[in-house]
């Protein structure tokens, strides 16, 4: 008796993750050719990336957050002061605020090649004045 219910149930979770599954890649083809009637096929394979990861980190957190891996009891630090540190409160904070504007940077960025190019010579120059490299005087 005990053997039989079990090996139902275990069937029946199979088909129900194998149908799962199946409407998960069908729901990620349609995103992709619907996007695909817009952007070039690479753009609309990586947007349908993005979107499927996002969904998956936010289903992530909200299960780790009912089965209490994630404490939202601890003691909030005060708001820093500065720009600099109050962007890196907010990611703390809330890591999907976070990645969506890091995201909306990226892409402005990648808009705006000139500007990409002076942020990266700022971080660069910046890194080679901590390490003891400062500017050559002629």
């Amino acid at each position: 008796m005990f053997g039989k219910s079990l090996i139902r149930k275990l069937v029946a979770g199979f088909a129900a993750a194998g149908a799962a599954f199946v409407a998960i890649v069908s729901l990620g083809a349609a995103v992709f050719y619907a996007l695909a009637l817009v952007l070039p096929p690479l753009g609309a394979a990586a947007l349908t990336f993005v979107v499927f990861a996002l969904v998956a980190a936010l289903i992530t957190l909200i299960y780790l957050k009912q089965g209490g891996l994630i404490d939202d009891d601890e003691d909030e630090e005060d708001e820093p002061e500065s720009l600099a540190s109050r962007a890196v409160h907010l990611i703390r904070e809330r890591p999907i605020v976070g990645a969506g504007l890091g995201l909306g940077a990226l892409f402005f960025l990648v808009r705006n090649p000139a500007l990409a190019a002076i942020v990266a010579s700022m971080v660069t120059e910046k890194r080679m004045e901590s390490r003891g490299y400062g500017k050559r005087r002629r």
